[in-house]
């Protein structure tokens, strides 16, 4: 087994990631402190097409050099947007036909694994600060919850660990579907 070198990876450039399609998954950033976790995601959003991300509250904007350190570049190739209130992002994208789904713990969280999204459908996942969590306030606006089950001493994750999750398994769903519907 060789490990592959980077030229044989097939990466795209940043004018070709901007015109390649993007999965139908948007996610919203809420108060998020840590710079390295802002950058990690967008990282994450890259390598899985979201189609962008909104960064709301205190949560930093690039460019930042903390930011910058974990995404490496992704904040040139992600769509991005900051917006200081969340309800403002949430009542916008509504309107826009977009599904809301906070991922935190709530009493009728849907499991991860039991989430199926519709196809045609845009979605927008709400990560909330890391201590806080998501805002009941923002909460109140969803149409869902999702929960990635663990069995731990912690039931938490880092939110750059459980926005990977997310993505990968919204990613991982939507492609299968259109390889099922094809």
């Amino acid at each position: 087994m060789r490990k592959l070198k980077n030229e044989e990876l097939g990466r795209i450039d940043i004018n070709a990631f901007k015109k390649h399609p993007k999965i139908p998954l948007i996610a919203i950033l809420d108060d998020v402190r840590s710079r390295n976790n802002i950058g990690a995601i967008f990282r994450t959003a890259d390598a899985f097409l979201i189609q962008k991300i909104f960064l709301c509250g205190i949560t930093a904007t690039p460019p930042h050099k903390d930011i910058q350190k974990t995404a490496l570049d992704a904040t040139e190739s992600v769509d991005w947007e900051f917006e200081k209130n969340i309800i403002d992002v949430i009542i916008k994208l509504k309107k826009e036909g977009v599904k809301i789904i906070a991922v935190e713990q709530t009493e009728k969280a849907v499991q991860l694994q039991n989430f199926s999204p519709k196809e045609n459908e845009t979605y927008a996942f709400i990560f909330g600060n890391e201590i806080k969590g998501v805002s009941q306030e923002a909460i109140n606006l969803c149409d869902a919850t999702i929960e990635i089950p663990q069995e731990g001493t912690k039931h938490s994750l880092n939110i750059s660990a459980a926005a990977s999750i997310c993505f990968w398994d919204f990613y991982f769903k939507i492609k299968s579907h259109l390889k099922h519907s094809k």
